[in-house]
């Protein structure tokens, strides 16, 4: 039998066919007048979710690092609450954000795995051969698919329709919305953000993109030979090229970090005078790995060249951060809107760059340190300034939580996992906002009940049992002192499974991740 390979990201497109804009740089606006307490006291709440991208555990000063410089995105804690047990929905990209913006587990809908780069595109067998080469030299490997490779070429992957996305909740509830950044849920007709109820995009719709061309002057660029992902990154070209409302941008030049915060700030002082609710998906400190010198040069103190970019990357984000965060201040915005930050999964440990400590392991797996995020919630008067709240969340509690704000109710007829937690945080709700929280991409699977943990992996026959209250870094495997509590929380995970749908396309990719001196493989 013919063997049927998926080839992931690395077709191109010419540039010759891409189309050009012309832009209105946010600098040409006169500056606005701020909003008065009594306009904003009449006008629903504002609404922005920040998203950042494989940003980890410690990879910020509040969550314990003491190297990396990060007041912006920490004063959201200051200024909000920061939660200590936040968890997404997925250890990966694309499933991630496709519970994050429906508020249901993803699996409900079949979205599992990620959208392949360039979806839609057949691959030559000369870039097959190639694809399956790298993924060898990396430690992963292709799979054979179960179906032709036309026939998966054929299956519709991204968001469905049946799903009602966080910017059709909004827009059909009087907003503005825009999505700024990254889209990954979908790329072919009918999945861009425009018809998932977003008014305005500006980004790509890929897992990644150049931060700036290479060998642009003022920029450290930085090559990971040794993760897959160093095949399809260094290319604007394809999925990767930016796009306003589908359009392709060709002449902006400035540093991707500093344009999507250009791009947030000229839409924030565009609509301040009615409610907005804006989507704001960072892809730093996603790799390829670029940084501005300046910030750079900041860490001049930290040997590791890999470490020192990745550093100057997140700095890059923390200002860009800083300045959405003013101009709402400066336009009187700030006390009428709510402000979610978080990150799509833990840190990226296979670019040698972050190790989430104290956690274990990191993106592509079910340890702690793979779904285990930094997170935090800033609403004035709604949301306790400096409070630190340490009982599980998740990113699917993001849509139900700023819904709630904007006093809009949500879908009838819909089984949202999410929960509000503006009653949790605020201390009229003292209980627990899960009881219980479910993770599976393929054979990689993972409960939580109360503090207790299953992690389960089939390819790698793993079945392992941690108590979080005791032991974060799940270093010790209890699974065989506490067989019934094995039995308890397999059982919960199979009713779970029961309940969703077998994914809509199969995965096309194994990884496999060193933990503790072990590989563990993932589906992708």
């Amino acid at each position: 039998m013919k063997k049927n390979y998926l080839l992931i990201g690395i077709l191109t497109v010419s540039t010759a066919t891409l189309l050009s804009v012309t832009l209105k740089k946010p600098g040409d606006k006169k500056r606005s007048t701020t909003v008065t307490a009594k306009e904003q006291a009449a006008q629903k709440p504002n609404v922005i979710v920040i998203l950042a991208d494989d940003l980890g555990y410690h990879d910020l000063s509040s969550f314990g690092n003491d190297v990396l410089k990060t007041p912006n995105i920490d004063s959201l804690g200051t200024e909000g609450t920061r939660f200590t047990q936040a968890y997404s929905s997925a250890p990966i990209c694309s499933p991630s954000r496709a519970g994050l913006v429906t508020g249901r587990y993803q699996q409900r809908f079949g979205f599992e795995f990620l959208v392949p780069q360039n979806e839609g595109v057949k691959p030559t067998p000369e870039q097959v051969q190639q694809f399956v080469a790298s993924a060898a030299k990396t430690g992963g490997s292709v799979e054979k698919l179960p179906i032709s490779q036309d026939e998966f070429l054929n299956i519709k992957k991204g968001l469905p329709e049946s799903e009602v996305s966080i910017g059709q909740l909004f827009k059909q509830n009087g907003y503005q919305t825009a999505i700024i950044g990254k889209w990954h849920l979908g790329e072919t007709d009918g999945f861009q953000p425009q018809k998932r109820g977003f008014d305005y995009h500006y980004g790509f719709y890929s897992g990644l993109t150049l931060y700036a061309y290479p060998n642009t002057p003022g920029i450290v660029d930085y090559h990971l030979p040794w993760a897959l992902s160093e095949r399809v990154a260094w290319t604007r070209e394809g999925s990767n090229r930016i796009v306003r409302n589908d359009k392709p941008v060709v002449d902006d030049k400035e540093f991707l970090t500093d344009r999507l915060a250009d791009e947030a700030i000229s839409y924030i002082e565009s609509n301040k005078t009615k409610p907005f609710f804006l989507y704001l998906p960072f892809n730093a400190p996603h790799d390829p790995f670029q940084a501005k010198k300046s910030d750079f040069d900041k860490y001049a103190s930290v040997k590791d060249s890999t470490v020192r970019v990745y550093y100057g990357m997140i700095t890059g984000l923390d200002n860009a951060i800083g300045r959405i965060h003013r101009k709402l201040k400066a336009l009187g915005l700030d006390k009428n809107t709510i402000i979610v930050f978080t990150s799509d999964n833990g840190g990226a440990t296979y670019t040698r760059a972050t190790d989430n400590y104290p956690l274990r392991g990191g993106k592509l797996s079910h340890f702690e340190g793979g779904v285990n995020i930094p997170f935090f919630i800033k609403y004035p008067g709604k949301v306790p300034a400096g409070q630190v709240y340490k009982l599980p969340v998740s990113n699917l509690d993001i849509f139900s939580t700023v819904a709630a704000a904007a006093n809009i109710s949500l879908p009838k007829g819909v089984e949202y996992d999410g929960t509000n937690l503006l009653p949790y945080v605020n201390g009229s709700n003292k209980a627990r906002p899960h009881d219980v929280l479910f993770w599976r991409n393929g054979y990689s699977k993972a409960v939580r009940k109360g503090d207790w943990k299953l992690y389960i992996n089939t390819r790698n026959n793993k079945q392992l049992l941690f108590d979080l209250s005791k032991d974060r870094s799940e270093t010790s495997d209890l699974s065989a002192q506490h067989p019934d509590l094995v039995k308890e929380l397999s059982a919960a995970l199979q009713v779970w499974e029961s309940k969703v749908k077998t994914p809509t396309w199969p995965n096309t990719f194994n990884s496999s991740i060193t933990i503790n001196g072990e590989n563990y493989f993932f589906p992708i």
